[in-house]
């Protein structure tokens, strides 16, 4: 058997190295390990604050928050469930005492569900019709700005269940587990928030839903760059960690 040979680039190596991996060398402070799992979970970790939080700058501090959270107990992490998710529930988590800081009631236990809604998902589809044509540009940013208002004005509850399906794409399951509720419960929100948002905006909803909630660029870079330095400064980084 040949020996393995060292990557010429440590960062592309970063970026395809899988969550287990990526957690071991962060673990022990290697900062482009660190700089790799953010980079990979930042638009998760932002849809998810959003989910809970109805501001942008507000979800942006709950992700880092919840990035040095999760590297100061990155020992406590057993590999029971995907990183991401592992992640995702820190997140909620830290929106939803952010929140109560503020004094605002956020209910997300499944206690507050309405009671009589529809049990199977199918029944309200929202398929655009197969021969729509292409939006223009500017059409598809204006209704970006549409679906996010409007999702922004649904209740927490429904909003969180709403972002990380539509939005993030996640399985029925993944959310579920995202939130600590039941399959169920998933089920039954996702039907009502779109029940909440159908009239207004009709069958677009989910054609642009995956489009909104971008965490990138900026935004992206200045997370990166606040949870390393503060890594650093609370010595969780290793002196001379490439970074």
């Amino acid at each position: 058997m040949r020996p393995a040979t060292s990557p010429s680039d440590p960062a592309a190596c970063c970026q395809t190295a899988s969550d287990t991996a990526l957690t071991l060398r962060a673990s022990r402070g290697e900062s482009m390990a660190i700089e790799a799992i953010m980079r990979r979970y930042n638009r998760l970790l932002f849809r998810s604050a959003r989910g809970v939080v109805a501001d942008d700058a507000e979800a942006q501090d709950v992700v880092q928050e919840t990035y040095l959270r999760a590297f100061s107990t990155l020992a406590s992490f057993r590999g029971n469930c995907a990183l991401g998710t592992w992640l995702a529930r820190i997140a909620i988590n830290v929106a939803l005492d952010a929140q109560r800081k503020r004094q605002r009631c956020v209910p997300i236990d499944h206690s507050q569900d309405f009671g009589n809604e529809p049990a199977l998902e199918h029944m309200m589809a929202f398929n655009a019709p197969a021969n729509a044509a292409p939006e223009a540009q500017v059409e598809r940013g204006q209704m970006r700005a549409v679906l996010q208002r409007a999702i922004d004005s649904l209740p927490p509850m429904y909003r969180s269940v709403f972002i990380l399906r539509a939005v993030q794409e996640m399985s029925v399951d993944e959310t579920a587990a995202c939130l600590q509720v039941s399959a169920e419960v998933v089920k039954t929100r996702y039907l009502r928030s779109r029940s909440m948002l159908r009239d207004a905006l009709g069958a677009q909803i989910e054609a642009h839903a995956h489009e909104v909630y971008a965490f990138a660029g900026a935004r992206c870079d200045a997370v990166v760059a606040h949870v390393l330095a503060q890594l650093q400064h609370q010595g969780r980084i290793r002196p001379g960690s490439p970074g």
